[in-house]
């Protein structure tokens, strides 16, 4: 699993790599903040504490109550997630804003209660194996205003977010196998989404900025809303590379509708960052 979310970190800093090369050989330096950079790459974790709830209903609309992965299922709740981001200027307060982060877990824990979830019946001593797999990447075109050392920023673009979950379930009774039960889902979708944000520049090295964006879909087979916030500083002791830290906190919400039940996630992620930075 871990191989496996560095493999697609390790892919997508390679591609923020080479399009920071394009637009840094073919851009025309204009007179731009010194808050912002021509090209900005970050490439770093995300230690988050999560706190997850998956639930489940039926199409009357009772709920049969929901599973909190870090109590009831064993999930680490602290995670380490990439991140990876690029900025870049067209002219000297307009560009392009690109995002990317994926939260996946997985756990096998024994359970000496009942659960039910999707129309299964967990039973009472059992071993239960359950995954939920989020990926979020967003792009965004922003404006920024003012040429000093404060600029403000105003973001319009578009966000996909995908979601797997599963669990599944093997029952025990003196250690002979009586029964199994398991659930999965799979889904992605496209919303719209809204970028605010503030950068301010002390001196060519220190920096502060204040980020928020929100996502929000209506409608379809899955439904909900993302937010997230952060607030950040960078130290640039050389010209072109430096570190960045941040404080992010981040609030998933989703519904999807499925033929026979509906399901539920709730996640919220807050934590440190600390980035690679580097800018041309």
């Amino acid at each position: 699993m871990m191989h496996r979310l560095f493999r697609r970190f390790r892919h997508a800093g390679k591609a923020l790599a080479m399009v920071a090369m394009v637009l840094a050989s073919n851009a025309a330096w204009a007179q731009q903040s010194p808050a912002l950079d021509r090209v900005s790459i970050w490439m770093g974790g995300y230690y988050a504490y999560a706190d997850t709830t998956i639930g489940a209903g039926d199409k009357s609309g009772q709920w049969n109550g929901g599973v909190h992965l870090e109590h009831d299922l064993g999930f680490n709740a602290h995670k380490t997630v990439p991140r990876a981001r690029l900025d870049f200027l067209l002219g000297d307060s307009q560009g392009f804003s690109l995002d990317f982060y994926s939260v996946n877990r997985a756990s096998r824990e024994r359970l000496a209660r009942d659960i039910r979830y999707a129309g299964n019946n967990y039973a009472i001593d059992t071993t239960v194996r359950s995954q939920l797999d989020f990926d979020f990447g967003s792009a965004a075109y922003r404006w920024w205003f003012g040429h000093g050392n404060d600029v403000f920023g105003l973001g319009l673009g578009g966000a996909y977010y995908r979601v797997h979950a599963a669990l599944a379930s093997a029952a025990m009774v003196n250690g002979i196998p009586a029964g199994q039960a398991s659930s999965e889902s799979r889904i992605g979708a496209w919303a719209p989404m809204l970028q605010l944000g503030w950068r301010h520049a002390f001196n060519d090295q220190w920096r502060i900025y204040v980020d928020a964006s929100g996502v929000k879909k209506n409608g379809g087979r899955l439904s909900g809303h993302i937010y997230n916030a952060a607030l950040g500083a960078e130290w640039f002791p050389w010209r072109n590379v430096g570190v960045g830290a941040e404080y992010g906190y981040t609030r998933i919400k989703l519904d999807q509708r499925k033929h026979d039940y509906d399901l539920s996630l709730d996640m919220q992620l807050d934590g440190p960052s600390l980035f690679a930075r580097f800018r041309f």
